[in-house]
């Protein structure tokens, strides 16, 4: 086998279709789109994901469960083990946020404990899980 001899498989690469090219072509005249309806227009084909015709789609029709709460999207969480980094011991929410432990789009920040605590930090305005307060005094700090 050489460089110059190798081509594909049989019908690994098969030929575009030349569409609305004459009747003789067999993809005259309507070029396979078939008569009117959205699909026969150009830029109208598409249908929106999930469009089930007009009946009512299914992921509407199925029950919601749980509760998703909105106060969520506008708190984010810091945890224990991030602010041992800190060298800072006074943390609220300014200092959160010059540290880039929070996002900019965040409106209020809760501790949550994951990690060890081994420095004694005061923590004002800023919401803390119980565990996490419970780390926090343990280490000798304070939760205002």
């Amino acid at each position: 086998m050489k460089l110059n001899t190798l081509s594909p498989a049989d019908g690994a690469r098969a030929e575009r279709k030349r569409v609305g090219r004459g009747i003789g072509s067999g993809l005259g005249k309507t070029a396979g789109r078939g008569h009117k309806g959205s699909f026969a227009r150009s830029g109208k084909g598409k249908i929106k994901a999930g469009f089930e015709g007009g009946q009512m789609p299914m992921k509407k029709r199925m029950p919601k469960v749980g509760f998703r709460s909105k106060l969520k999207l506008d708190t984010a969480e810091v945890l224990t083990y991030q602010l041992e980094k800190l060298d800072i011991t006074d943390i609220d929410f300014a200092a959160l946020r010059a540290a880039k432990l929070v996002p900019a789009t965040a409106k209020q920040a809760k501790i949550v404990k994951k990690g060890d605590l081994t420095k004694k930090f005061v923590l004002k305005g800023v919401l803390a899980t119980a565990g996490a307060k419970a780390a926090i005094e343990a280490a000798g700090g304070s939760v205002e």
